[in-house]
């Protein structure tokens, strides 16, 4: 079984002189066409869409190239972009919502909660049979979204401070109301009742607002993974794309085997496991699926790695995606680089770094160089990931 890839990523529009977050995202898409690129509730914020990819080095181009059509905009109009699950510096306003009628509504009536939507995320889409598998195969692959998570977690900034959290953006997420994991259920038609229940309370107007960490798509014959924090770096967007499909091709497996998902019903625990990775991120204990007790997060990947070696050699990723993995453990979180550049030089240049990541540098050492006034420049250091990707030979499956 071929399992395709593709990916959802969200930015967030700053100001290049001040590195504020500014709502025009509208400039940028002006600029850039509605093709493959749509606006979000807040207008401080783009998504983009990548095609669907066979391949990880697919993937790979296709953000990447992505990314830097977004940085080029962008600076044209002083603007830059991060991909990050908060930026630190911005200003919570009911008065920048997106002129939609949707977004209108959704302002009005989720109030605070929608007025402080200034994060950004990133999706992964993977291939399933049909939607009954894609919602069995949620209760199969739940307990092993936190730790991706974890890898993604880039957020520690709020308001100008430091939260304490490694994803503070899961904490203002799971304030929606459909937000957390996303429950077991027998087939496709008891997950749409039970969807077409919620819908008929009035307390969300439609199946977009199924926020859960994953959910069958609406509109393609997917799994969606919505867990995770946008990310800086889009190697790290790609080892989470290689780890999610190995969770559903193996979950796929156990279910053509006839695997039952013994769920307990008891889904707390992996409630509580998220918020261990939000806090945590990749620098402290997460919670293990198989023993539901605190571990090294370095240990819980490499644990999950080994179990899903055979679905990740059966798509060829398991080189990729350790070395990824590899690296990803060496660098730390992107919550962690962000806080030990602002602790060596001061928050500008933690902003600094994370515009330079989304376009596909790293930031040079700065020996702990406080800068005299704020400024995001828009300088790009050049070159390779330190684990790269092999070079793409065929071009990704539209879709």
């Amino acid at each position: 079984m071929t399992v395709r890839i593709g990916a959802e990523e969200e930015f967030h529009v700053l100001d290049a002189e001040s590195g504020r977050l500014v709502p025009r995202a509208g400039l940028l898409l002006e600029r850039l066409g509605t093709t493959g690129f749509s606006s979000e509730l807040q207008q401080s914020a783009v998504e983009s869409n990548s095609e669907v990819h066979d391949t990880l080095d697919g993937l790979y181009a296709d953000l990447s190239g992505t990314r830097r059509r977004l940085a080029a905009a962008a600076a044209a109009e002083g603007l830059a972009v991060v991909a990050a699950g908060t930026v630190p510096l911005a200003r919570v306003t009911p008065r920048d919502v997106t002129a939609d009628a949707r977004f209108r509504r959704m302002a009005d009536e989720y109030r605070r909660v929608a007025d402080e939507q200034l994060i950004c995320s990133a999706q992964v889409h993977a291939d399933v049979p049909d939607r009954d598998t894609a919602v069995r195969a949620m209760c199969l692959v739940s307990p092993w979204l936190p730790p991706l998570l974890a890898l993604s977690a880039s957020s520690p900034y709020w308001l100008g401070s430091d939260t304490g959290y490694a994803s503070w953006r899961t904490m203002l997420w799971q304030r929606w109301p459909t937000a957390g994991p996303a429950g077991c259920y027998r087939d496709a038609a008891e997950y749409d009742a039970a969807v077409a229940e919620l819908i008929g309370s009035g307390v969300i107007s439609d199946t977009g607002m199924l926020y859960q960490d994953v959910r069958p798509s609406a509109h393609q014959r997917t799994l969606e993974l919505r867990i995770g924090d946008a990310c800086p770096r889009a190697e790290t967007v790609v080892l989470i794309a290689g780890l999610f499909r190995a969770l559903v091709r193996d979950a796929c497996h156990r279910l053509e085997r006839g695997a039952d998902p013994r769920c307990d019903g008891h889904h707390e625990w992996l409630r509580a496991a998220a918020w261990r990775a939000a806090r945590s991120g990749l620098e402290g204990p997460l919670v293990d699926p198989w023993t539901r007790r605190a571990a090294p997060a370095h240990l819980v990947l490499r644990r999950m790695l080994h179990r899903l070696r055979p679905a990740l050699e059966a798509s060829g990723d398991f080189g990729t995606v350790r070395d990824l993995l590899d690296e990803a453990l060496a660098a730390g979180s992107a919550a962690h680089r962000l806080r030990r550049t602002v602790r060596e030089a001061d928050l500008p240049t933690g902003i600094d770094l994370l515009v330079t990541e989304t376009r596909g540098g790293r930031l040079p050492a700065r020996a702990g160089a406080r800068r005299p006034r704020p400024q995001v420049t828009a300088r790009h250091t050049a070159g390779r990931p330190r684990t790269p990707l092999h070079p793409v030979t065929t071009p990704g499956t539209p879709g």
